[in-house]
């Protein structure tokens, strides 16, 4: 049995990156070998050395809403509502699961009003929970959608002690994020730079694109004594026909498929849970990779560096193997490397 515990480590909180480097490629890259677990130190941008020809290369092209509010209760207390995800949409309504902070006081229609109503604010009427335990909202106001994005900031996730500014909405998303509907960006693809692309596809890699919108659940704690009862929630994706062909093809030619990281990985992984004769290509993926998981598609990861006891780092453990990737963490703690969102990149070969 694997406990939470077993994938902690020490990080000082001086190392968790705030602010992004004023560049998106010049963060540093550390590589590290499945195979006896050495390790290689460079930049970023060196990161072409270790693509080649007939590699298919896989990023997630969602894009971040702006999806915490804040608003008043009609009692007059300030909340903030956290968009997960939509559930129903309209002209002048919709439907959102949400987290709420504080939650006290949220009772069944309860009502909370973001902005000025005669000014184009809008209001959101409880309606209940959901069996995931998520609040249940339905928005209103004319240009409903187009208010929501107005009036929310930027997600960032709670390690970043500050308030998002108008930088966040810009370097909190990848230069691809084409898709609304993350509350958390593919933080892997935050490196990425057009021209680094373009590089990489002149080298004969094949890229693409799928959509996996990244929720919150994936950073939650795990709180069950063994992680193999841990749940994810299930999280919406989809990936294009062309693009899992060439994944089919290039695993029946032995040529490498490289995901960018977690949430392409959990999306391939469980498109092709069955086999590679008749794939999923949508739908909602609650799968949960821990050591012991048995990859049939990702042969190269990149990644970032994750928080300690998190199913994302538990992934990369499944990945390269725990002792390996343990290690390779306290080494780039120790060489001052940047962590989380904001922070450095790690690429697993």
């Amino acid at each position: 049995m694997m406990k939470p515990e077993d994938f902690d480590y020490c990080l000082p909180g001086e190392l968790i990156a705030q602010y992004p480097l004023s560049e998106r490629d010049a963060s540093r890259l550390l590589v590290l070998y499945r195979n006896g677990g050495a390790t290689e130190h460079l930049a970023f941008r060196d990161i072409k050395r270790y693509l080649r020809k007939g590699d298919v290369i896989l990023f997630n092209d969602t894009r971040v809403i702006p999806a915490r509010l804040t608003g008043k209760k009609t009692t007059g207390g300030r909340v903030e509502i956290f968009l997960v995800e939509r559930v129903k949409e309209g002209k002048e309504s919709e439907e959102w699961r949400c987290m709420v902070s504080p939650a006290k006081g949220i009772r069944k229609g309860a009502r909370v009003e973001f902005g000025d109503r005669g000014g184009g604010g809008i209001a959101a009427d409880y309606i209940g929970k959901d069996p995931d335990g998520l609040w249940v909202f339905v928005f209103s106001g004319r240009d409903v959608r187009g208010r929501m994005a107005g009036l929310g900031a930027v997600p960032l996730p709670p390690y970043i002690r500050r308030a998002a500014d108008e930088s966040d909405r810009t370097r909190y998303q990848t230069v691809f994020a084409k898709n609304d509907g993350a509350v958390a960006a593919p933080t892997a693809g935050l490196h990425f730079t057009e021209k680094i692309i373009e590089e990489i596809r002149g080298m004969g890699v094949e890229v693409h694109y799928l959509t996996l919108h990244t929720g919150p659940a994936t950073f939650m704690p795990v709180r069950e004594g063994d992680i193999s009862r841990h749940a994810v929630p299930g999280e919406s994706f989809r990936i294009e026909p062309e693009a899992a062909g060439s994944i089919v093809r290039a695993k029946r030619e032995k040529r490498r498929v490289v995901a960018i990281g977690s949430t392409v990985t959990r999306a391939i992984e469980s498109a092709f849970m069955g086999g590679f004769d008749n794939p999923v290509l949508s739908g909602k993926t609650s799968l949960t990779i821990y050591p012991g998981f048995s990859f049939r598609v990702v042969d190269a990861l990149v990644t970032n560096f994750h928080l300690p006891r998190s199913t994302l780092l538990m992934l990369v453990c499944a990945f390269a193997g725990k002792e390996n990737v343990m290690r390779a963490y306290r080494e780039a703690v120790a060489l001052r490397y940047r962590f989380y969102s904001y922070g450095d990149c790690m690429m697993v070969v």
